[in-house]
Parts: C-alpha cells; sequence; structure tokens
C-alpha cells in the first residue's frame, strides 16, 4: 500500500486565544486518517494564544509552535509557515472559523488532481453569513477579476491547499507582504505559472469569539493599490 503524503496546516494567529485551541482539535478530527503536522504561527499576542497552545498539545508532536516577534503581519506569518512546512501538500487557513474545518476532506480529495485549491464563497454551496459583508465582498471579487484577467470568483479567500513543489515555483518576495491582498498576489502568479487550480464551495460562519482584526476601508485602500500595482506590471 502507497503511503500517504504528510500534509501540512498552516495557522496564522493574533489574539486568538479564545478561538485556537478549539480550531485545532476540530481540524484534527476532519484530517485524522492524514499523516500531518500544524503550525501555529503567532504575531507575539498578547493575550495568551501561544501559550494555550503550547499548554494544550504539548505532549502531541504533530502540532507546533512558531512565535514571531519581528516582521510581523498576516502575510509574513503565512510566509514563515510555508517556508518550516514538511508535508506534500500545504493548507493555509484563518483562525477566527470564517474557514471551517468541516470543509478539509473536500480539500483533501482533491489535492491529487490539482496545484491549488481555493474555498470560494461565491460558487454553488458557498456563501457568509454577513450578507452585506459577502455583497460587498462578491462586487470587489468581480472587479479583480476583470482587471487581473483571473478565473477563480474568490480572489480574496485565503482558505487554499497548494503542491509544495509548485509553491517551490513561486517568488516568496513578490507575494507575501501586506495583509490579505497576499493572496491576490498569489493567485495572479498562480495563473501565469498556469497552475492547475480548483475551486471548492466555503460558507463563512462569524466568528464566535474575539474580535475581527479586519478594517474594511484601509483594506479595501490596500487591496486595489495591490490590484492596480500587479495590472500595471510593477
Amino acid at each position: 500500500m502507497k503511503k500517504a503524503s504528510l500534509l501540512s496546516i498552516i495557522l496564522p494567529t493574533y489574539n486568538e486565544s479564545g478561538n485556537i485551541v478549539p480550531l485545532i482539535s476540530q481540524i484534527i478530527t476532519q484530517i485524522k486518517s492524514n499523516p500531518f503536522e500544524i503550525w501555529v504561527v503567532d504575531d507575539n499576542s498578547p493575550d495568551g494564544t501561544a501559550e494555550n497552545v503550547k499548554e494544550k498539545y504539548k505532549r502531541d508532536k504533530r502540532v507546533h509552535i512558531l512565535v514571531k516577534k519581528n516582521e510581523r503581519g498576516l502575510a509574513r506569518a503565512i510566509r514563515s509557515g510555508l517556508e518550516i512546512a514538511s508535508g506534500k501538500f500545504i493548507i493555509v487557513m484563518d483562525t477566527d472559523f470564517n474557514h471551517n474545518p468541516k470543509d478539509l476532506p473536500l480539500f483533501l480529495e482533491n489535492k491529487d488532481k490539482y496545484d491549488l485549491i481555493v474555498g470560494s464563497r461565491y460558487i454553488y454551496g458557498g456563501g457568509m453569513d454577513d450578507r452585506l459583508r459577502y455583497f460587498l465582498s462578491y462586487l470587489y471579487n468581480r472587479v479583480v477579476r476583470i482587471i487581473l484577467k483571473l478565473n477563480t470568483t474568490d480572489n480574496l479567500s485565503g482558505f487554499f491547499l497548494i503542491n509544495k513543489q509548485k509553491l517551490s515555483l513561486l517568488n516568496y518576495d513578490k507575494i507575501f507582504f501586506g495583509y490579505g491582498d497576499y493572496f491576490i498576489r498569489l493567485l495572479y502568479n498562480a495563473h501565469q505559472f498556469k497552475f492547475n487550480i480548483k475551486e471548492i464551495p466555503s460558507y463563512y460562519k462569524n466568528r464566535p469569539r474575539g474580535l475581527s482584526k479586519s478594517q474594511f476601508l484601509p483594506m479595501f485602500i490596500d487591496y486595489s493599490k495591490s490590484v492596480l500595482k500587479i495590472a500595471s506590471g510593477k
């Protein structure tokens, strides 16, 4: 029997002490039949996020914690996780339960068929509890698709599985900086390299605990700057 490939899951965190342990527990439930490692990459959260993980999983060698005190930020945390991940396949997901662990089996079901799998809110079966945010994000995604000529429907997802061999083709310096706009750059580069991309439905529930770090206006400005910069070839 062929040995199953190792799966790495990257969880970037900042002040998610109330969510991170329940999230890891649910992830393990969904992927327990697969060999895996989990990397929690924490931006030195003052609320004890890293300490909660260390205490709960101190005897579980599959769960690791990396605390970043320099070069912080969402995209840089994800980059750090990708650089230390040892799996053939890597999944990145948010840690506020926007990204549902119950979607993981569908990612894994398709992992050998595609280079990159994206959880999308805008295909059949996807959606969001927050209807206003869904509508605004849908419109913005339409604009991004048109400007950058992308085939993907959800270019702000951040919930994805990627083949590490394919990932090695990409220039991290040109992708992993800023906040969630890194994902637009990731998808654009994946399209440029002609990755075989699959979207699966993803439904975003409201976060059960803690406060969102997303601020609409600054994000809109930063993301728009990124899109225009990509489009201009800079």
